[in-house]
């Protein structure tokens, strides 16, 4: 059994190392570890994509107006708030180097691509680790406390990835606000927020035509299971930021399909019904199952994994991670994220009958 330091680390996109390592086919692994819809596509919206490729001889609107609008609508917020990019992943970069913060604080654990970007811009980088005594929800006094007197930028995940903790709306107002009092920027990453059990519960959506130094970033990755689309979207009131957009994101970052598909998404009204239908019944199954181990701790989930932490002595996160991917399901072995000593496994909700044998294959280790 290889040790911390020679066991490979895999991602939730990393399925052909995972093919070539363990000699699986990699279209038979159930994909725990992706965090993406497991619906896959809309049928109407691969429909409709399919009816009108020839969009591709035209370029889209520079300033993508019907996409915003539709965004907007989404959402529920003014279309002058929106931009679109080619990702979430192009909105975080071009937000993180035209801020250029002194000091930038990341609440974490988290998504790594955040610190990834600050790194490039010279800053100094700071962390906010969440407890795991306070099931990784930020305490507002020891957060107030890490905001250094030169922090001048704060990133944080809501819900956060990996251990889908969440922050209320109302908790958020206060932190944008204190932030706002002591020149902060905020950004919020929402990427999950569609999975939470009430949206409007969670997301920062409102607090936008409050706080100018607030931006939001979503996308269609996850929710609408299109990462392949590379289509992201960002809210905010902030004029400085609008205005320097303009002047460095490259035109037409989206192409047509994507600018074509993501109307579409947006109004899929049955889909995203369905979805909502599906996570939230799924997450609660599986979280009632889990509190019958004897050698696993779940913690409240917000987002559309679950974060379990391991009891058992000496069982690693390896451990797991390799029990199930030899069955062919890959979840995501959490040993890689900084900010989270301890053995700890995620996996996302899939289909109703991948997640029971899931169920089933940590029980044989962990029940």
């Amino acid at each position: 059994m290889p040790d911390k330091q020679t066991r490979p680390a895999f991602h939730g996109s990393d399925i052909e190392q995972i093919e070539s390592y363990y000699g699986i086919p990699k279209d038979s692994i159930v994909k725990f570890g992706a965090n993406v819809n497991p619906l896959g596509l809309s049928e109407a919206v691969r429909r409709s994509l399919a009816g009108h490729l020839d969009i591709i001889t035209s370029y889209p609107d520079r300033d993508y107006k019907a996409l915003r609008r539709a965004i907007a609508q989404y959402c529920g917020t003014d279309m002058d708030y929106v931009v679109t990019g080619n990702g979430s992943t192009e909105l975080i970069s071009l937000l993180i180097s035209q801020r250029n913060a002194r000091h930038a604080l990341v609440i974490g654990p988290t998504y790594s691509e955040y610190e990834r970007e600050l790194s490039l811009t010279g800053g100094r980088i700071s962390n906010y680790c969440l407890k795991e005594s306070q099931d990784f929800h930020i305490n507002p006094e020891e957060l107030d406390k890490a905001l250094a007197d030169d922090v001048d930028f704060l990133i944080l995940c809501n819900p956060n990835n990996p251990t889908s903790s969440a922050l209320t709306c109302g908790e958020l107002d206060s932190l944008v606000r204190l932030c706002r009092e002591r020149q902060i920027f905020v950004m919020i990453d929402e990427t999950y927020v569609e999975f939470a059990p009430s949206v409007d519960e969670i997301t920062a959506v409102p607090l936008i035509p409050r706080y100018d130094n607030l931006m939001i970033i979503r996308g269609v990755s996850k929710f609408f299971a299109a990462p392949g689309l590379r289509l992201g979207y960002g809210i905010t009131s902030s004029q400085t930021f609008l205005d320097s957009l303009k002047q460095h994101q490259n035109p037409w970052s989206l192409n047509s399909i994507g600018a074509y598909a993501g109307e579409l998404m947006l109004k899929d009204k049955d889909y995203i019904m369905k979805t909502r239908e599906l996570i939230l019944s799924e997450r609660a199954k599986c979280i009632d199952k889990l509190k019958e181990f004897r050698y696993v701790k779940a913690y409240p989930a917000y987002g559309n994994f679950i974060l379990m932490k391991i009891l058992k002595e000496g069982l690693t996160s390896f451990d797991v991670f390799e029990h199930a991917i030899r069955q062919g399901m890959m979840i995501r072995d959490c040993s890689s994220f900084e900010g989270l000593p301890g053995e700890y496994v995620r996996f996302c909700m899939m289909m109703p009958k991948d997640n029971d044998r899931l169920l089933h294959c940590l029980g044989e280790l962990l029940a």
